[in-house]
């Protein structure tokens, strides 16, 4: 009976740790064509999970990380916010960490000479889900953002 609510609870588990949403945006829903617009990147994280920080202060936390690309326009470098520092059992010094709603900002240039009607940007977001006691295997999520050209 042990094993089979040890079992329930592990599955539980891991669906409460896939529950964390990607989503993005890029300006107000359109770009003017030699323009450059922000693009946002949102990670919404469930209560009584956080994720590690980009730059956590723990050589065993893996970091969470964003890559961004596009075929069509170009795209900079994606802006980390710092993270909250929080004090675990297991570790001397605090970690960097995410918690709740995290913003993901980087810029987008739609080139002058761009002859289509939309540009779209993919963006990979690598994370560790944790709880206080104990971090899950990294997961990624990818989502494509699509934005019509002016």
């Amino acid at each position: 009976m042990k094993v089979v609510l040890a079992l329930i609870f592990v599955a539980i588990l891991a669906v409460f740790v896939e529950a964390q949403t990607v989503s993005g945006s890029i300006g107000n829903g359109s770009v003017k064509r030699g323009a450059t617009a922000r693009g946002v990147i949102t990670l919404d994280i469930p209560e009584g999970l956080h994720v590690n920080s980009n730059q956590p202060n723990n050589e065993y936390a893996i970091p969470t990380t964003v890559k961004i690309s596009s075929s069509n326009a170009i795209v900079g470098r994606v802006s980390y916010p710092r993270g909250k520092a929080k004090k675990f059992s297991f570790n001397e010094a605090p970690i960097y960490i995410y918690e709740g709603r995290v913003r993901f900002t980087f810029p987008v240039k739609v080139p002058a000479n761009f002859k289509g009607k939309t540009v779209s940007v993919s963006a990979v977001v690598r994370y560790q889900a944790c709880t206080d006691e104990v971090c899950y295997p990294p997961r990624e999520k990818e989502v494509t953002i699509t934005v019509k050209v002016t």
